[in-house]
């Protein structure tokens, strides 16, 4: 393989469960080292595109392509991939180096090499001290991260990561994400990352692709697909309000929205409701129109309540496809 061609590349690919379609025609392509988030709510088919690449979910058509060889006909064990749940799923009676150990020594590597590789993956993921310890004496950070460890340790030249870190703790996901980008990078293995959790998703990728209804809609830098996110549902999906403007449907930020008095003019609308979010205001409204929207104003302003009416206005907003 060049390198200027992708280490991943599916083309139209296409699936169904029972009947119906999950996969639309999906095309994407993830270059060595890149670290690709797939974004998209809940039942979107980003889970069933992962187990497609992986060799879980046979696929109705389209190819799969890694490192220049079409793996579309091949079993999982050939692929050379790696998979992480939500659910580390350690083995609980094995420790830390146990777990860690198990692929290189399942391949029958030598086992002065076998420690090498673990002792080096302890050290990145910062697991040291913990060697003997099995999974229920460990935290959800450090089991995810001995998880991380136990995938590396099979030599992938692409991991997937299925929602890792939807059952950790808000305050430490920030210093998990961050871990894993780096031990990823450090080891020059590309990862494609699915989520419903557009913050995480926009913080982690060198790309991300929003996916809706089993289709990819939106393919770029994080900070290319929400400054033009293209459609309504990309839009509300990353966090914009969707309001009529004089060039048709805009995407407005909760921020750039301002509510004003009744009879000032403006979008007329009604609040829902209303309630302090730290050191903001959070306000719902809906429109005359039956458009929801949600803005945010310092805290101290005179607090607004359900029911009263007044009009929305904003200076700043990003045109949308009609």
């Amino acid at each position: 393989m060049s390198s200027s061609e992708p280490l991943l590349q599916v083309t139209g690919l296409s699936a169904s469960w029972d009947g119906r379609p999950v996969l639309r025609d999906i095309s994407l392509t993830v270059a060595e080292g890149e670290f690709f988030v797939l974004l998209g709510p809940n039942g979107s088919g980003k889970t069933t595109l992962l187990r497609a690449v992986l060799g879980l979910e046979p696929p109705d058509r389209g190819r799969i392509v890694l490192g220049g060889v079409d793996v579309s006909a091949w079993p999982v064990h050939r692929r050379g991939i790696g998979l992480m749940f939500q659910d580390p799923a350690l083995f609980p009676h094995r420790t830390v180096y146990e777990n860690i150990a198990y692929a290189p020594l399942l391949r029958r590597r030598p086992r002065p090499e076998v420690v090498r590789e673990v002792d080096e993956l302890v050290s990145l993921l910062r697991l040291g001290g913990f060697e003997d310890r099995r999974p229920d004496q460990l935290s959800g950070g450090e089991r995810q991260r001995v998880a991380l460890a136990r995938t590396l340790a099979a030599r992938p030249r692409l991991v997937l990561l299925d929602e890792p870190f939807a059952s950790i703790d808000v305050e430490l996901k920030a210093e998990l994400h961050a871990e894993f980008r780096r031990v990823l990078g450090a080891r020059g293995i590309a990862a494609i990352h699915v989520t419903h959790d557009r913050e995480e998703g926009l913080f982690l990728g060198d790309r991300v692709g929003l996916l809706f209804d089993g289709r990819l809609e939106r393919v770029g830098r994080p900070s290319e697909v929400y400054a033009r996110p293209g459609t309504e549902r990309a839009a509300r999906f990353l966090g914009y309000n969707v309001l009529p403007g004089p060039r048709g449907s805009e995407a407005v930020h909760a921020s750039d929205l301002r509510w004003e008095a009744a009879g000032t003019g403006g979008l007329a609308a009604s609040v829902v409701t209303a309630g302090s979010v730290g050191r903001e205001e959070l306000v719902v409204v809906r429109t005359d129109a039956g458009d929801r929207a949600e803005l945010r104003r310092r805290a101290g302003s005179v607090p607004l309540r359900a029911g009263d009416r007044g009009g929305l206005r904003w200076d700043q907003s990003i045109p949308l496809d009609g």
